[in-house]
C-alpha cells in the first residue's frame, strides 16, 4: 500500500503565519494612524503610520517568499 502524497502545506508554516499576521495588523495600524493624522497637522502620526506601512508590506513580502521557499523545499520537482 503506498503512503499519501505529501501535501504542501507551506501557507502553514510558523514562521509565515506570524509574518502575514504582523503584516496584516502593521498595514491596518498604519492605514488608522495615517487617516488620524491627516485629521491633526504638525503630529508624530504620520511618520509612524508610514513606518507601519512599510513594516507591514516587508512582513508580507517575508511571507510570500518564505512561503515560496518551503513550497520549492517540498517539492522538487518545481525546480526543475
Amino acid at each position: 500500500m503506498k503512503p499519501p502524497p505529501e501535501v504542501p502545506d507551506s501557507h502553514q508554516s510558523g514562521s509565515v503565519m506570524i509574518a502575514r499576521i504582523i503584516g496584516i495588523l502593521c498595514v491596518a495600524g498604519g492605514f488608522v494612524l495615517g487617516i488620524q493624522g491627516l485629521e491633526q497637522s504638525d503630529s508624530w502620526m504620520l511618520p509612524t503610520a508610514l513606518g507601519l506601512l512599510v513594516a507591514g508590506l516587508f512582513a508580507q513580502v517575508f511571507a510570500l517568499a518564505r512561503s515560496w521557499y518551503l513550497y520549492s523545499q517540498r517539492n522538487p520537482s518545481v525546480n526543475k
